[in-house]
């Protein structure tokens, strides 16, 4: 029973198991972008969002009312984390699967550790330092080694990297300041909320009702399940950010981009009219290179974080933060 619960509050391990279940969802999202009825991507995000509500049946278990402030902090992350998600698939659908998400391994902890440097006390050492450079190089590799639609590409991308990694460092702010539950559930309905507002706009609405009529069956029972399993992983991502420094969580992201290049080559290679990328040669050591490049990047970071990784993260008082980092202040508790 110790080793149990030892497991669960080890915040390395949760990421790593989170990430992991992302990254082979993430694969299958790409699959079933690709397919009739599952392509409109208001559709997509809006039915991931407005399945986040199930995050109340947590209630029973340690929910305990927060003050308004962090409600609020946690239901803004939560919109956030909706819009974040928005352009990460919209360049998951322009990019290959490989290629963009090991991308987005690139910017999104860098991202992460930039809004942590505004925001919290904790900050990088030189040897994360060394870390994020083959990260970020990795990223970079990625984008020159061959031809890319960066006009399509880069933006979704650089959007995807911010408003994640701003939610990230939000949501660790309020689990500093309440439990978890509390923390998660009015992220959950933040989440739903925005979801909701989806359906304002009269062309978005008519473009998610149109799509979720018109989808096939098979596709609607294959895109719940990968949604359940993608929910699992981003409730663990958030556990493990309540245990520890949120940029130690994004960094394991490796784990993440290994599983979608073992997973693009594979599908390639047996199930071409699945999902088909380039992974001959030139290509395959170029994309092979940049997976190892981020990963080890990101892996080195997560081992240099993990012996602060038990102790809770202070903010930084507004006086000795940068003027940016006083714009967007969070008062302590």
């Amino acid at each position: 029973m110790h080793f149990i619960f030892g497991f669960i509050k080890n915040g390395v391990l949760m990421a790593i198991i989170a990430h992991g279940l992302i990254g082979l969802s993430l694969v299958w999202d790409k699959v079933l972008l690709n397919r009739p009825g599952t392509r409109n991507l208001f559709s997509y995000v809006f039915w991931m969002g407005a399945l986040s509500v199930f995050g109340v049946i947590l209630v029973p278990f340690g929910y305990n009312s927060p003050s308004l402030k962090v409600m609020v902090i946690a239901f803004v992350a939560g919109v956030g984390n909706l819009v974040g998600t928005f352009y990460y698939y919209a360049a998951l659908k322009r990019g290959e699967a490989s290629e963009t998400l090991a991308v987005m391994g690139g910017f999104s902890p860098v991202a992460t550790m930039f809004f942590a440097y505004l925001m919290l006390a904790k900050q990088m050492t030189d040897f994360q330092l060394i870390g994020f450079a083959l990260m970020t190089g990795g990223g970079f590799f990625m984008f020159f080694s061959e031809k890319l639609p960066l006009k399509k590409l880069l933006p979704p991308v650089l959007l995807a990297a911010a408003f994640l990694g701003l939610v990230n460092v939000m949501e660790k702010i309020v689990y500093d300041r309440t439990n978890f539950v509390s923390g998660y559930v009015w992220f959950t309905i933040g989440t739903f909320i925005g979801a909701l507002a989806l359906l304002i706009p009269p062309s978005w609405r008519k473009q998610i009702l149109a799509e979720s009529g018109q989808d096939n069956p098979k596709n609607r029972f294959w895109y719940f399940i990968n949604r359940f399993m993608a929910g699992v992983g981003s409730f663990l991502i958030f556990y493990a950010i309540s245990l520890t420094h949120p940029s130690i969580v994004d960094a394991i992201s490796g784990v993440r981009y290994v599983v979608i290049f073992v997973g693009a080559l594979l599908l390639t290679n047996f199930h071409p009219d699945w999902l088909k990328e380039k992974f001959s040669g030139p290509q395959l050591m170029a994309k092979a290179i940049a997976t190892c490049l981020v990963v080890s990047g990101l892996v080195l970071v997560g081992l240099a974080g993990r012996g602060s990784t038990g102790s809770p993260i202070a903010v930084v008082p507004a006086a000795s933060r940068p003027i940016a980092a006083r714009i967007v202040s969070i008062p302590p508790r």
